[in-house]
């Protein structure tokens, strides 16, 4: 009796590893994409449930019950909620991960993967202050928003000149969400000599 109660809990536990984590996103959203990515490269099976952004879904009482904060992505992972991609990706990279190299152990390669990941919050806030005005309400660019943004590429050349990749010579999750901000300015075709 007691073999089959311990029985019964290692099989309920090992369902348990097996039910994909619900990542509640918006499909056009960078930072629901930089999830996507992530846990497609560490092997993780998300279940996707999509909010619609632009009729706020994500203000609805029963979403706003699992993240207080309503922001996409967020992550349910049996019962462990989390936003902000960047540190949902870590922790699947963390919880799942077999590639130690996409975020190492070691301190200070992991700094510089950090380092980089903080870069790249930067860059999408820069950048997200050229196109979003653009985008919604038809106005030019601000040239000092441009300025700032074009600098935050020159500094990323800067980085690519000594190495493959954006912090050492592996891909690492700092390289998984660059890639979706490099992607969006191919799709808005940035200007990267734009002068205003």
């Amino acid at each position: 009796m007691l073999f089959s109660y311990f029985m019964r809990g290692e099989e309920e536990r090992i369902f348990l590893e097996k039910m994909p984590i619900d990542l509640y996103y918006g499909p056009g959203s960078s930072p629901c994409r930089i999830v996507l990515l992530a846990a497609k490269s560490i092997g993780v099976e998300l279940n996707l449930i999509p909010l619609n952004l632009m009729e706020q879904e994500y203000l609805k009482p029963e979403f706003v019950k699992i993240n207080p904060q309503h922001t996409v992505p967020t992550i349910n992972d049996n019962g462990f909620v989390m936003w902000e991609s960047r540190a949902i990706i870590k922790y699947l990279q963390d919880a799942y991960g077999k590639n130690e190299s996409l975020y190492p152990k070691d301190a200070k390669k992991r700094a510089v993967v950090d380092q980089r990941l903080f870069f790249d919050r930067d860059l999408y806030a820069h950048f997200h202050e050229v196109y979003n005005k653009k985008t919604f309400s038809g106005s030019p660019p601000d040239p000092a928003n441009v300025e700032t943004a074009n600098k935050d590429l020159a500094f990323l050349d800067k980085i690519l000149e000594t190495s493959e990749y954006v912090a050492g010579d592996h891909l690492t999750l700092a390289d998984l969400s660059l890639v979706v901000q490099i992607s969006n300015l191919e799709a808005v075709k940035h200007d990267v000599s734009l002068k205003m």
